[in-house]
């Protein structure tokens, strides 16, 4: 059992592992949400990733990979490539594309702005995305799970606790976002997309 547990209350332990108990059936039943947006499957590649080199992104209306700044993509465009990047590890290229993003107070931007820094090592600055983020809708599930995750891999295990409550409070149970936190916590493993 992971050191975080001795600190919970009985109740809080019954709780989680209660919670644990039902995890084949919840992964199961939320193959269909996302980190990234409500799809928990990865994304699939396309040439972006196939074929384009560091830098560059597919661009359908061109039929060729250009540069990231001289793409013609829509924000749902973006957004679906940029989470391919995120994936992909292509960390530096997702952040270019998140700068392209219309509206940078978007919560899935912020969301994801958060992931990258957090992916890069920039743990303070993932935290102030999050929190941007989660200030804007409590029940940013995803932003919650990816902000616990950036705890569980700080040995912050507390404070990963309460965005697990939390992402539960906001009807979040079963989701992607409130599985693969509580994994964390079991596992101390985060997860990389």
């Amino acid at each position: 059992m992971p050191d975080f547990m001795t600190a919970l209350s009985s109740p809080a332990k019954t709780a989680l592992r209660g919670a644990c108990l039902a995890l084949p059936v919840l992964v199961m039943a939320t193959a269909s949400f996302a980190a990234g947006g409500g799809d928990s499957s990865p994304p699939q590649p396309t040439e972006t990733t196939k074929e384009c080199k560091t830098g560059r992104i597919w661009d359908e209306q061109k039929k060729r990979c250009v540069k990231i700044k001289n793409s013609s993509l829509d924000a749902d465009g973006l957004y679906q490539t940029l989470r391919e990047l995120a994936y992909a590890g292509r960390i530096t290229d997702a952040q270019e594309v998140l700068a392209m993003m219309p509206d940078q107070d978007d919560g899935r931007v912020l969301t994801y702005w958060g992931f990258t820094h957090r992916k890069l090592g920039n743990q303070d600055l993932a935290e102030v995305y999050y929190t941007r983020a989660i200030a804007q809708d409590p029940g940013n599930h995803l932003a919650r799970s990816y902000m616990g995750q950036g705890f569980v891999s700080q040995g912050k295990y507390g404070l990963a606790l309460a965005q697990w409550k939390a992402i539960r409070a906001h009807g979040g149970t079963g989701t992607w976002a409130e599985v693969s936190l509580r994994d964390a916590l079991q596992d101390g493993q985060t997860k990389s997309y």
